[in-house]
């Protein structure tokens, strides 16, 4: 029987969603990769248990995770939690996500109605054997659907005890702001945007999301936060056969060019110089924004976990660091 560290709240770092009640470790736990169908069931319930052990609190999920079978992590999840975490979910906090295409005909294509996220939301919540989960994110923005029909959809599920917050993913600056008026009216317990955010994808920036996180008191929970696994050292010295982009599995391949390369490398000179590695800088560097109140991280072994996980304690810069830092990411 899985008993976890006993230690497990004395090291890691919990910052609130805006302002919001709500905690979220400053490192949280990702389904997407590594968690679906074809997956091992055990590495999958050692990788759970160290993030626990390490006092990671956030698993983040979605309806559509777990290729090639949407849905297979979710269920995964459910085996682990059955198998010796579900006596901790009080612990826990749980996020999961709808909008991606799930099921055939015009109510589970990728969507924003009520009609769809209600659904969703149920299948989710069998799959994991939850009454309901902390977190329930529409997963991308959807045109053609209405922003107050998709709040009032996500309102509905905190007011059938369905999800206690609510939270959006992908949604840009001014898309936000949309449905946050929306929220705000409906008092909706709105605490999180999910963007995609790294030393190599500042997009938020440029968009002015961060700032209207800190300004209206939200919170961001960055995904990607080493670009696909370019800020990391597998491609230090090249493409390996197994990485991501030697198996063509990301859509960044172009990008990795001798330029990247370079680049890469002197940004790992840097880490080192602070006792680091390039991954952990990366994140520590993204947790050093305050509007960020986690990071996603996405793991095929425990012990990558275990590394990533010392960011938390490394996220002060040095004004010459930041200064090298952008020199190299303006090149």
């Amino acid at each position: 029987m899985y008993k976890p560290n006993e230690k497990r709240y004395e090291k890691m770092v919990y910052n609130r969603c805006g302002r919001s009640g709500l905690k979220l470790s400053a490192v949280s736990l990702g389904l997407w990769q590594n968690f679906g169908f074809q997956d091992n069931l055990a590495n999958m319930e050692n990788m759970v248990h160290t993030a626990f052990d390490l006092g990671i609190t956030h698993f983040d999920l979605a309806n559509n995770y777990g290729n090639p079978y949407n849905g297979s992590a979710e269920e995964n999840f459910g085996k682990i939690l059955d198998r010796g975490m579900r006596e901790f979910r009080d612990e826990l906090c749980i996020s999961t996500k709808a909008g991606y295409e799930m099921w055939s005909g015009p109510y589970g294509d990728r969507n924003g109605s009520r009609k769809y996220l209600t659904a969703s939301l149920d299948q989710s919540l069998k799959r994991m054997g939850l009454d309901y989960v902390d977190v329930f994110y529409h997963h991308v923005p959807d045109p053609a659907t209405p922003a107050e029909e998709t709040a009032l959809a996500l309102d509905n599920a905190v007011k059938q005890g369905k999800a206690l917050y609510v939270g959006i993913s992908n949604y840009n600056r001014q898309q936000t702001e949309e449905i946050l008026t929306i929220f705000r009216e409906l008092k909706t317990p709105f605490v999180l945007n999910q963007p995609s955010y790294s030393m190599l994808n500042r997009w938020i920036e440029r968009d002015g999301l961060g700032g209207l996180a800190k300004e209206r008191g939200f919170g961001l929970a960055v995904f990607s936060p080493l670009y696909q696994g370019f800020l990391t050292d597998r491609y230090l010295n090249g493409i390996p056969a197994d990485s991501r982009v030697g198996k063509g599995r990301t859509w960044l391949k172009e990008q990795l060019t001798e330029d990247m390369i370079s680049k890469l490398n002197s940004l790992n000179d840097i880490a080192a110089s602070r006792g680091q590695k390039l991954a952990q800088m990366a994140l520590s560097w993204v947790l050093h924004n305050s509007a960020v109140t986690t990071v996603l991280i996405g793991a095929s072994r425990p012990e990558q976990i275990s590394e990533n996980v010392e960011a938390v304690y490394k996220t002060e810069f040095t004004e010459e660091e930041i200064a090298k830092i952008e020199q190299l990411l303006a090149e």
